[in-house]
């Protein structure tokens, strides 16, 4: 049996992963369907195009609100309510009440995470990266998938969990996008003919592309920022038409935004107002900075580094102990949800009552205390006329949160015992709540521990720097946003978009640098951690050094199975039983050639298509292939919706049929990349990633020799089996 298949962890169940086909298939079918093809029809082709792009971006647009509207709806009422019986002084009741909501949610996250669809716990960004990087792993962009994202987001986030919605928005975002490119589904009786057009990897890819933009945009209201995020951090394959539509539909997703929060204005979405959708307007404090500001702000670069890298570091080895509960079943995943829940919330409403009362100050801009909605000055326990700064962080949803943290002028606000207790606890907090059974994003908790201990740097700093400590709770969050995500074009441009501030660009983009370089020198960033945690067979841009010691000719597994172009059907049939393989190349000998030749690589789908369409002869001759021709379309060979595609063991075959001959010709690639064995490895990984490729022929050196010595694919180019091959390649170099 085939065994170079990879097996991967999605959810917490372990499964084969196949790699998907990006290469166009240049046979006599794709030929002749170019040439059949009229201007209407690539007219219909591209208008369909932009009006799915247009589609993702309003379904993406609309998700998010409603995400946000559910979240302050829910999250906003439990407050309320714990709040009204903490002003009737029933501080133990209060607890309960805020405790059980959150532990109700929580469960319910976690149940319908755990039992209908596992893959969508975590972010889903490392998964959506490693699917545009041309890894099929199961289940990770199906129906099930995206209702859980949805709905178990909504429940996670109003829990009052440390997590955020703005990671599983990028999924979502990606699985409406997969979902709309399906090419029509013959279940629903979608079967329109211009969605057939969409019946291949290529396009999906560029649509899903553009749905982990959209995701960004809706999650942050940063158009920019989401087409720089897909460009830097998701996708592995870019053109200039693929930024095009991307940009374009992470405009429609602003605009529906915007059309929707204006709706909401009136007071029409129950707590929905200023919250949610976090936005923050620091343009009010303009910034002019000196020598002594930006020492600060390299101290705040390398601060976010340390605590990036070590957050990374402690992060993998918490989600691999993680691992081991999850892979006991849903009911121990559950359990592990509802005891980080309790813990959350013992937090949440425990450590408020170590901060002391602070009096309102006089200069106040918001009503002081804040009561019956979320501010800056949260009442908690305190008598009239004084607030508590650490029930004002912990006693809100995350984003107003941040948006106290952001605040300008507010200098005096929050006592610096009340910081380093609320980074500490978010930290940790942030470190245990990511692995849970719960779609959990990690933008929010960095934002908010980075924004903390900016806030502490710009007070404790205060007396030699004129920069406002809101401003340092913004480079804050950058600079760990760097340390743990690695990321620094998208991640400024969000954080700009996000203040709407353009002054604060030099400062921001010299601390995203400093912090993503020291962090880089202790390890990778945390969703390539975590690609390589899951199993995923991740192709890096570059190739490793050893690989340039190495030649393509040394890794290609064997045993290579081919077929000849005319070909008995018994031998087909067997070697698809036998294998797992997914491309056969095919080899024309003597007659039909004057010497062997390759004649291409034919793939496993087209040979069951061809199969169960019974076109066979009694002879082995080559035909012109016409009458193939005849009896299939282009589009009968194109690739199924959600793997739901032909299995060798659905077709059966008589005896006779077994002994007849079939041609290969028509269906066969002609024109496969292939690379001479003597290639470095470096070149060849290099080379197989930028093109997409599923299958590279590795052809020999030298003549008289078989025209073919092996097919390299993705699990060759993976360091186990290098290593597995040469157990020293590794550590001599």
């Amino acid at each position: 049996m085939n065994t170079t298949s990879q097996i991967a962890i999605v959810g917490a169940n372990v499964c084969p992963i196949e790699s998907l086909d990006y290469e166009i298939v240049e046979n006599d079918l794709f030929k002749q369907d170019w040439r059949s093809r009229k201007k209407k029809q690539i007219f219909q082709y591209i208008v369909l195009k932009w009006a799915l792009v247009l589609l993702i971006g309003m379904l993406t647009g609309i998700v998010g609100f409603f995400n946000n509207l559910a979240v302050e709806n829910i999250a906003g009422f439990k407050l309320l309510l714990t709040g009204d019986l903490m002003l009737k002084q029933r501080y133990f009741t209060a607890f309960l009440a805020y405790g059980g909501c959150n532990l109700v949610l929580a469960a319910t996250a976690a149940a319908i995470c755990a039992y209908i669809a596992p893959a969508a716990a975590g972010s889903g960004i490392p998964e959506v990266k490693a699917y545009l990087n041309g890894v099929d792993a199961y289940s990770i962009l199906a129906p099930s998938t995206l209702f859980v994202k949805i709905f178990g987001s909504i429940l996670g986030v109003s829990a009052g969990f440390v997590l955020g919605k703005e990671g599983p928005m990028v999924h979502t975002g990606a699985c409406i996008a997969n979902l709309l490119g399906q090419g029509g589904s013959r279940k629903y009786h979608l079967t329109w003919n211009w969605l057939r057009y969409f019946k291949n990897d290529r396009d999906r890819r560029d649509l899903i592309t553009c749905g982990s933009a959209a995701g960004v945009a809706a999650a942050f209201r940063a158009p920019v920022g989401g087409v720089l995020f897909a460009l830097e951090e998701a996708a592995s394959w870019w053109r200039s038409a693929l930024l095009w539509r991307t940009f374009f539909t992470t405009a429609v997703v602003a605009v529906v935004l915007r059309a929707l929060i204006e709706f909401c204005r009136s007071g029409r979405c129950g707590l929905f107002g200023k919250g949610g959708l976090i936005m923050f307007d620091l343009s009010s404090t303009i910034p002019t900075y000196t020598a002594q500001d930006v020492v600060a702000i390299i101290v705040l670069g390398i601060i976010g580094g340390i605590f990036g890298g070590l957050f990374n570091f402690l992060l993998d080895r918490i989600l691999r102990a993680y691992s081991i509960i999850n892979e006991r079943g849903p009911p121990f995943k559950i359990l592990l949800t509802m005891a980080i829940s309790v813990i959350t919330s013992a937090c949440s409403y425990g450590l408020p009552w170590l901060a002391p009362c602070t009096p309102c100050p006089v200069d106040a801009v918001e009503e002081c205390p804040t009561i019956g909605r979320s501010g800056n000055f949260k009442n908690f326990q305190c008598p009239p006329g004084y607030y508590n700064g650490l029930a004002s962080l912990f006693f809100n949803t995350n984003d107003d949160a941040i948006r106290n943290l952001f605040s300008s002028g507010t200098e005096k606000e929050f006592h610096m015992s009340t910081l380093f207790t609320f980074f500490t606890a978010i930290y940790c907090l942030g470190l245990v709540t990511y692995g849970i059974a719960v779609p959990s994003g990690l933008f929010i908790p960095v934002i908010l521990a980075g924004a903390t201990y900016g806030r502490i740097v710009g007070t404790l700093l205060g007396p030699i720097s004129d920069l406002d400590p809101g401003l340092f709770a913004l480079l804050g969050a950058a600079s760990f946003l760097g340390g743990t995500m690695r990321m620094t074009v998208s991640v400024c441009v969000i954080l700009l978009e996000l203040t709407n501030d353009l002054h604060m660009l030099p400062l921001v983009m010299l601390v995203l640098l400093i912090s993503k370089t020291i962090a880089d020198c202790f390890n990778k960033g945390v969703y390539d951690q975590i690609v390589v945690m899951k199993g995923l067979p991740f192709m890096e841009a570059h190739a490793e050094p050893y690989m340039r010691h190495l030649v393509a000719g040394d890794v290609v597994s064997g045993p290579l199975i081919s077929f000849s172009g005319v070909e008995k059907v018994g031998n087909i049939v067997h070697a698809l039983r036998i294998t797992g393989h997914n491309g056969f190349p095919v080899v024309d000998e003597p007659p039909v050639s004057e010497a062997p030749e390759l004649v291409g690589l034919v793939l496993r789908s087209h040979l069951l298509v061809l199969l169960k369409g019974k076109t066979f002869m009694k002879e082995k001759v080559k035909t012109s292939g016409s009458f193939v021709l005849r009896r299939f379309g282009a589009f009968d060979f194109a690739k199924p919706g959600s793997g739901k595609g032909l299995k060798i063991e659905d077709l059966d075959f008589t005896d006779e049929e077994l002994d007849m001959y079939v041609d290969l010709h028509p269906i066969t690639n002609t024109s496969p990349y292939t690379v001479v064995e003597t290639m470095s490895l470096a070149k060849a990984a290099v080379l197989f990633r930028a093109l997409g490729l599923r299958h590279l022929l590795v052809v020999p050196k030298t003549p008289g020799r078989p025209p073919i010595v092996g097919i390299l694919t993705r699990h060759d180019f993976m360091p186990e089996h290098i290593h597995g091959l040469f157990p020293n390649i590794g550590k001599s170099h």
